[in-house]
């Protein structure tokens, strides 16, 4: 396949300058934000960052860091030093944004000194729990955060085994991707201001919204049942989208709509049972999983994986193979679709992930290798446009018309973000093809899911298969800003809306597409859910309890659907602050695949380079160290997930429980020892760990400087000191729900950027009226009589 790369000039952040001195587990923030064309400064110590050796580590050279820092440059800076603060806050008025996270956030000059030279700056200081309240000095781990996040709550199977920690690198990975998307809101809120920020992001904070969150849509599957509602136990989430063993392997499959229900009756072979058209509704299909599975688990024990896929496909049933990342290097697809290259730059022969992003159908992947430390400092000045009519106080995507034919998580959430924060984002939708999110066990008109995934935004119903429908929604494109799509590849343009028609209504339009495998390659136009994605990927048998072959753990989780929704609103943004510079508009396109790869990108190298079989599941038992993992506390199914590794923290916790004499026992004096050790070691921490409540278990060794955090779930977070002393959440007033809904309040703690807006969430069809008399200045006669003819609709239960 011949290589579609984006020209530096054509990339949308081309001109934003960003300063980091991230060393930490965030440095995938400053790789994105090279993709998108901005140039990226990196600061670190003299000698290099010790990031230079950390990760994962193939021939003397760290994998993590290559791939974290592609396309960066680099400049040494002694910040304990008078001269090289200097310079760094000299850097600092040169540059659009600063990231900071680590020491650099107490070493650098202060965030308030570093505006008074740059007052249009952008300082994002990056850390595990914030920089103010109760929990600011906490020590974290991923697994800490899959803890904290509510995560870890619902990871595992509901019987007597321990709730399953998630693959390590989905938490700060997720984090990232939120982070990225905080500094484009930042971008657009100083374009449209002229006035700088701080901002306090907290990746606990950032994980509760984007990795499977609690106040957040849920999928299809769910059916408007939130997260806040299951069994406090880990419910037995399989029957969602369950995964069955065929003759070489696994195959997983996502019945939702009715369309793909009759397409598994037919290759079931119409069975007589299943025949009565109440099977259509997914609330009887999954009251009846205990005798309809069983029918399904034959069928594909009949079948090579393979087979099952091509004829799942053929029957228009959503169908994956489970993968594990040998499986993914090899497969053709997604070389075809440009998620992986060649780059011997990071080691000779290795197979990297190329990015997140496509940018006007070319991928704007790693823009050269990882820098080498140099003592020069560009010079240089900030790039970002500040609008004419910059006003204090407003909105950053005030004025903003979006039009938003997303569906399910990664449409609710893309078009909201906009919303959120200013934009008019008309949803369009229609009863002939009704959103997914909208779907419920109840048959209710509004739920908690919709509340929070269409909040602010406006709904029109509007009939796209019409001529006259396609007719209204090409005079929306010509007044409109920006377009959301996430339909499979080649949907809009048989609508006749693809980017060149899209470009000759409105030269400056953006157009925003996201599919399960991308826009290329012989998977393109593949069923797709993020359930076959994570499965395709290789995740799910990551995310399993190891040796159990039915014991894979992902089926509840909405991943990477909100991480997509982050990347591509970021991408958005991007595109708008080009249109600035150029007056053309332009279109991101990305799979979801690649927010996974991403993810793992430098596990999946790693295994290029060795010819390695790549990661497996490992489960709790994590390896280093002795005193890791999850561990039993006083209560009902509650947990303490504990990460003590190296000499400094086993001392701590041994200390900690009352066992000082460990310390003095030679065959535990190395990590290596502890680790042979461990199911000794590890039942003494359980037993006392269990005498404790998991919150107080977790405060003693956090006050010891052991990473350490309770389990958490949807009321604990709600409820938990330190998240209600930042202002993490607030309330939504619905009105067709008795109370008003717990929300998540603004992607990061800050101080000039005006907070979410709250507004409701739209009815189906609830603004058609308004909308069309209001934007394309209809009659009421025009609208009543389109309303007549199909092409429009209208809420048929006024919101109350």
């Amino acid at each position: 396949m011949a290589e579609r790369r984006t020209a530096g000039a054509n990339l949308p952040l081309t001109g934003i300058r960003i300063l980091d001195a991230v060393d930490g587990p965030l440095q995938t923030v400053g790789r994105m934000l090279s993709d998108l064309g901005a140039e990226v400064l990196r600061v670190e110590r003299p000698g290099g960052s010790p990031a230079r050796g950390a990760g994962v580590v193939v021939e003397g050279q760290s994998l993590t860091f290559a791939l974290r820092n592609a396309g960066k440059r680099s400049v040494e800076l002694d910040l304990a030093d008078d001269a090289g603060a200097e310079t760094f806050a000299a850097l600092a008025a040169t540059v659009d944004v600063v990231l900071r996270d680590g020491e650099t956030i107490a070493r650098s000059p202060r965030a308030d000194d570093l505006r008074a030279r740059n007052p249009r700056l952008v300082v994002i200081d990056l850390s595990d729990f914030g920089v103010t309240g109760p929990h600011a000095g906490w020590r974290a781990t991923p697994d800490v955060h899959a803890a904290l996040s509510t995560v870890l709550s619902r990871s595992g199977l509901p019987d007597v085994r321990e709730p399953l920690l998630p693959p390590e690198f989905l938490l700060y990975e997720s984090a990232a991707a939120q982070a990225v998307w905080v500094v484009l809101l930042e971008l657009a809120h100083v374009r449209a201001t002229g006035e700088g920020d701080v901002v306090d992001f907290s990746v606990q904070e950032a994980l509760i919204q984007i990795l499977d969150p609690v106040f957040g849509v849920g999928g299809s599957a769910r059916a408007g049942v939130p997260l806040s509602d299951l069994p406090r136990g880990r419910p037995d989430a399989r029957h969602l989208y369950p995964i069955f063993p065929a003759k070489d392997g696994w195959v997983r499959i996502c019945v939702l709509a009715t369309r793909q229900w009759r397409g598994m009756f037919e290759w079931l072979g119409r069975p007589e049972e299943f025949a009565d058209p109440s099977f259509d509704q997914i609330r009887h299909r999954f009251a009846a999983a205990g005798r309809l599975y069983p029918l399904i688990g034959r069928l594909f024990a009949g079948l090579t994986v393979a087979e099952a896929v091509a004829q799942g496909q053929e029957l228009g049933v959503p169908t994956a193979g489970l993968s594990d990342a040998a499986a993914v290097l090899r497969e053709p697809a997604f070389r075809e679709n440009g998620s992986f290259r060649d780059d011997s730059a990071v080691l000779p022969g290795t197979l990297v992930h190329d990015g997140w992003f496509e940018i006007d159908d070319e991928r704007a992947g790693g823009r050269g290798p990882a820098p080498v430390p140099d003592s020069t400092v560009p010079p240089g000045e900030p790039g970002l446009r500040i609008a004419a009519d910059a006003e204090r106080g407003r909105r950053p995507f005030a004025g903003l018309r979006v039009l938003d034919l997303g569906v399910i998580v990664v449409g609710s959430e893309l078009g909201r973000l906009f919303a959120d924060y200013g934009a008019d984002v008309i949803k369009i939708e229609s009863s002939a093809f009704p959103d997914g999110a909208r779907q419920s066990m109840t048959g209710d008109v509004m739920n908690e899911s919709v509340a929070w995934g269409l909040r602010n935004k406006r709904s029109l119903g509007l009939n796209l298969r019409s001529d006259e429908g396609r007719a209204l929604f090409a005079r929306l494109v010509a007044v409109s800003d920006v377009v959301l799509t996430n339909f499979k590849p080649g949907t809009l343009a048989s609508l006749g809306f693809d980017m060149e028609a899209l470009r000759r209504l409105n030269p400056g339009i953006v157009l925003s597409e996201s599919s399960a495998f991308g826009n290329h390659g012989s998977w393109s136009r593949r069923l797709g859910y993020g359930p076959l994605v994570r499965a395709s990927a290789g995740l799910s048998t990551l995310w399993a309890y190891p040796g159990d072959g039915d014991g894979f753990s992902d089926a509840i989780t909405i991943f990477p659907d909100h991480v997509v929704a982050r990347l591509n609103a970021a991408a958005v943004v991007a595109l708008l602050l080009r249109r600035d510079r150029t007056g053309e508009g332009g279109r991101v396109s990305s799979a979801q695949v690649d927010a996974i790869f991403g993810a793992m990108a430098d596990h999946l190298a790693a295994a290029a380079a060795t010819s390695g079989s790549g990661p497996r599941a490992e489960g709790n038992d994590r390896s280093g160290d002795a005193f890791r993992g999850v561990f039993p506390a006083r209560g009902d199914d509650d947990w303490v997930v504990i990460d003590a590794e190296g000499d400094a923290a086993f001392a701590a916790v041994a200390t900690e429980i009352g066992r000082p004499d460990l310390l003095a026992d030679p065959a535990l004096a190395a990590a290596a020892d502890r680790w042979a050790a461990r199911d000794r070691l590890r039942d003494l921490l359980g037993a006392w760990t269990a005498d404790l409540p998991a919150r107080e278990a977790a405060e003693r060794l956090q006050r010891a400087g052991v990473p350490a955090g309770a389990m958490l779930r949807a009321d604990d977070i709600r409820e938990d000191p330190h998240l209600v002393e930042r202002g993490v959440f607030g309330r939504l007033v619905q009105p067709q729900l008795a109370s008003p809904v717990v929300t998540n309040l603004g992607e990061a703690r800050t101080r000039t950027l005006q907070p979410p807006l709250t507004g409701p969430a739209p009815l189906a069809a609830e603004h058609t009226r308004e909308v069309l008399s209001e934007v394309l200045g209809l009659s009421d006669a025009e609208i009543t009589a389109l309303l007549a003819s199909g092409v429009l609709e209208e809420a048929l239960e006024p919101a109350r």
